[in-house]
């Protein structure tokens, strides 16, 4: 599937796990079936918020494989490819896409860093070795390094780039890039927060951890912007923020887990380092889903 033209909202999907620590396949199609049924535009899988930094590389490849699977099709399937080590991120990148990923997102060489080069180098390699688009991911709270704004405008030009995560949350960052934007390389908002100020600088929508929870709302919000209704689009971000902060009151993806959990999809189950909410964080995240009308 072509996704050059991707636009709306991309959950970032959440890996579920067993009380046993194992990926919980039944779990994960349901959520998978969630999303087709609520008006997800696209499938992030192993991502930040799919916890695949405690993953095995068979892990990684089977969830991927059933991901991609489940969907069938109806959807794109983009797969977090990322690593601190550019052999590895071209190593997972080729595999994802062999298993039928329609897009990569790839990340900035976290604890390493890198100059400048090296991360344009590190982002450049994956690129000119896939055959499916990437996504370029700038997080620098997570990754300690961001990618610069003369490293956007080269990678940019490049053919099989077609656009950014930005996750940095600084409003002057995005509009810095902005002139980068063109039908041939995008924005998504990183941060659920901003999403309607970033469109307002072009983006084209959001890769979202509050789209787990309430997909249809985050899609009908970008696509009321995308179509002009601007006032409705601002009425859904404000109206959300509440939400939007319980689901990071404590490290992403534990809040969104639990709130999975609650909400009856998944189990709120983890792997170390992250754990289970404190119990005022949970019942903070509680009274939000219920003021959300999430939970009666």
């Amino acid at each position: 599937m072509d996704i050059r033209d991707l636009e709306g909202s991309i959950v970032a999907l959440v890996t579920p796990f067993d009380e046993d620590g194992n990926v919980d396949f039944d779990a994960l199609g349901s959520l998978v079936d969630f999303h087709l049924a609520n008006g997800t535009d696209a499938i992030l899988t192993l991502g930040t918020t799919g916890e695949s930094s405690t993953m095995t590389d068979e892990e990684d490849d089977a969830v991927c494989a059933f991901v991609v699977e489940r969907v069938a099709g109806r959807v794109p399937v983009i797969a977090g490819s990322g690593s601190n080590s550019t052999a590895t991120m071209l190593a997972k990148s080729r595999s994802y896409e062999r298993l039928g990923a329609d897009g990569l997102l790839i990340i900035t060489p976290y604890y390493n860093k890198a100059n400048e080069e090296g991360i344009y180098r590190h982002l450049a390699t994956v690129a000119d070795a896939v055959d499916v688009p990437c996504i370029l991911y700038n997080i620098p709270g997570r990754t300690g390094c961001s990618i610069s704004v003369r490293n956007v405008e080269r990678l940019a030009e490049h053919e099989n780039i077609m656009a950014i995560k930005e996750a940095s949350g600084s409003i002057a960052y995005a509009a810095n890039i902005a002139h980068t934007l063109s039908p041939t390389f995008k924005m998504f908002s990183g941060n659920d927060d901003m999403v309607v100020p970033l469109m307002s600088l072009g983006a084209s929508g959001v890769i979202s951890v509050w789209a787990n929870v309430q997909p249809q709302l985050v899609h009908d919000m970008v696509r009321a912007y995308l179509d002009g209704d601007v006032d409705r689009a601002r009425q859904i971000q404000i109206a959300g923020l509440p939400l939007v902060r319980a689901l990071f009151s404590e490290v992403n993806p534990i809040p969104v887990k639990e709130a999975l959990a609650q909400m009856g999809i998944i189990g709120a189950n983890y792997r170390l380092p992250l754990c289970p909410m404190a119990d005022n964080t949970r019942a903070q995240l509680t009274e939000a889903m219920k003021g959300a009308g999430i939970l009666a």
